[in-house]
């Protein structure tokens, strides 16, 4: 088994190691060895110390909606519809979520549906914090709450007394789900649609403009932009008030693919091996000279702002912002 020295960095306080997916996957095809000189550093948004490791190979990752710098790492594995010659994969988020690998091949199986499905209640919003949201969530709220009543169970807009404990056991006894990601971004597919989906709540989504790529667009109801809220609206009622179609909709399975998890792991060991197995420096595909070295130059004299002090600054800048707009 060839043996590769690597290391992360980068990640947070939430990272461990043995969790996470592309340490995984190495260690499977690889003897692995966690070196402080490592020829190949995979690294995210939490800091800067990735620039200190220039005799290392750099591959980029994160899960947030940050697009990966391409002046900086030699490749990237991330969420967006990207085509950089050979130095991106896709890697869907949701692969990643907490509900782990055995439960999202439950859901690749078919579904055993009931008629007491449709009985259940209307539907549900269940949200924490909606202050960096976009505002077509709480807009979608209120519009489908003209139709009946939906249900707030987070602690955002609560509407039943106090915030529920078990997420889960709450969406199942709902038809419908309100299933908005806190913004729309192009492959930004996180937990929110993959929650209702576990416990056969039909999913009304906004948020990745190319979720159908992913997720069978037949089995939930599809808000695009603000323009097809009515339509969605619209579909939402004749679904609750027909047994039938909403069922028959239920009934449709969830993924695109036949073999979802599959068909990206394969990807990512096929990525991962294209990048370990040339020698190292045939590697690399970043450059530290001319003005490509120079920019490197400049965001390591940022490294002072680490990850934490640097969010907190953008993100007070943005609550600035959005307050002079509401005043204005």
């Amino acid at each position: 088994m060839k043996e590769i020295r690597i290391n992360f960095t980068d990640f947070g306080s939430s990272f461990v190691l043995e969790e996470n997916f592309i340490y995984r996957m190495l260690s499977e095809h690889y003897r692995v060895i966690i070196d402080e000189h490592p020829d190949y550093l995979f690294y995210s948004v939490g800091g800067y110390r990735h620039l200190d490791f220039p005799d290392a190979v750099r591959i980029f990752y994160t899960g947030e909606n940050v697009v990966p710098d391409f002046n900086v790492c030699d490749y990237a594995i991330g969420f967006h519809h990207l085509q950089f010659e050979d130095r991106y994969l896709r890697y869907p988020l949701f692969l990643v979520h907490r509900i782990g690998e055995s439960e999202l091949r439950r859901l690749e199986q078919p579904k055993t549906i009931s008629r007491e499905m449709a009985q259940r209640k209307f539907c549900n919003f269940v949200y924490s914090n909606g202050r960096q949201a976009d505002p077509l969530r709480e807009y979608f709220f209120h519009r489908l709450s003209k139709y009946k009543r939906v249900d707030s169970g987070g602690r955002y807009m609560n509407n039943i007394g106090a915030p529920v404990g078990d997420k889960l056991a709450f969406l199942s006894e709902y038809k419908f789900t309100i299933a908005f990601e806190n913004s729309a971004m192009s492959g930004y597919t996180t937990e929110k649609i993959l929650d209702p989906m576990r416990v056969d709540s039909l999913p009304i989504y906004y948020g990745d403009p190319h979720i159908d790529v992913d997720f069978n667009p037949e089995s939930f109801v599809w808000v695009r932009d603000r323009e097809s809220v009515e339509a969605a609206v619209d579909e939402i009622i004749r679904l609750d008030s027909d047994d039938a179609a909403y069922l028959e909709k239920l009934e449709s399975r969830w993924f695109t693919r036949p073999a979802t998890i599959d068909f990206y792991s394969q990807e990512l060991l096929r990525f991962l091996q294209h990048i370990v197995e040339q020698p190292k420096e045939q590697a690399f595909r970043t450059t530290s000279y001319a003005w490509a070295g120079y920019y490197k130059q400049c965001l390591k004299r940022a490294m002072p702002l680490n990850g934490s002090y640097l969010f907190r600054k953008i993100w007070g800048l943005i609550d600035r912002i959005n307050n002079l707009r509401k005043e204005e």
